[in-house]
């Protein structure tokens, strides 16, 4: 994937180690619950990156072999048609444009699962979007969100401090239990994620280090100031 990226700006944080490697954590826990739960090999489970953005998740996920499809919505911040995508592009991935700020171009339980990754909080009505996530996936599909603001992060308010309203909106998981029950999806888990940065700065050891900050984030009360919550939930 750093070969793919090359020295784009906008594409740094791909190849920052300790970056680099929440993609590569996040993308094989995707592919082993999947096959767990749906007890078939990845290449025979159908998987949607919804708003693929630089393509990394869409691409890193084939290259373990799921049967990924990538879509993304023109006009948004980081969208795959506003932007430079060399890996789209390099690794000559098919990405469906989304023409509505919420409808799917996709039939009803098109898919096994739907990934979000940092997407839903951007989206202009997230209850109405994940209402059209619960209609494409099928019975007892998959919905996993990861990198959702979380409302008492100190690096989300300390962007907020600086006039940096990338997130606009935090979610609590109070918030997230109410949307997913609204839209008949069931909550099977919930965690905290990321206490320190980590797309921006460098860390010796990157691989010790994300082991204390996952520590951190489940065994104490600093867990409450995380910058992330993320879940998985089930179709009802």
């Amino acid at each position: 994937m750093i070969d793919l990226v090359g020295d784009i700006d906008s594409h740094t944080f791909l190849t920052n180690p300790a970056s680099q490697n929440i993609f590569l954590y996040l993308t094989e826990y995707v592919k082993a619950v999947l096959e767990y739960w749906f007890g078939s090999s990845s290449d025979k489970i159908r998987v949607l990156d919804w708003g693929c953005g630089k393509g990394h998740i869409s691409f890193l996920m084939r290259e373990m072999g799921v049967q990924i499809a990538s879509c993304d919505v023109r006009g948004a911040d980081d969208s795959a048609f506003d932007q430079i995508t060399p890996i789209i592009e390099k690794a000559s991935l098919k990405v469906v444009a989304l023409e509505h700020p919420y409808l799917l171009p996709f039939n009803d339980a098109s898919f096994d699962v739907v990934l979000s990754f940092g997407v839903l909080e951007h989206v202009s009505n997230d209850l109405a979007s994940l209402g059209e996530i619960h209609r494409v996936l099928k019975p007892s599909g998959l919905f996993f969100c990861f990198f959702l603001p979380y409302y008492l992060s100190w690096t989300q308010r300390l962007a907020h401090l600086r006039g940096d309203f990338y997130h606009d909106r935090l979610y609590s998981q109070k918030m997230v239990k109410h949307l997913l029950k609204q839209t008949n999806f069931e909550l099977l888990d919930l965690w905290h994620r990321q206490l320190l940065p980590k797309n921006s700065v460098s860390y010796p050891k990157y691989h010790v280090f994300e082991f204390v900050d996952q520590w951190l984030t489940t065994n104490t009360l600093l867990k409450y100031t995380a910058t992330n919550i993320e879940f998985v939930a089930v179709k009802s």
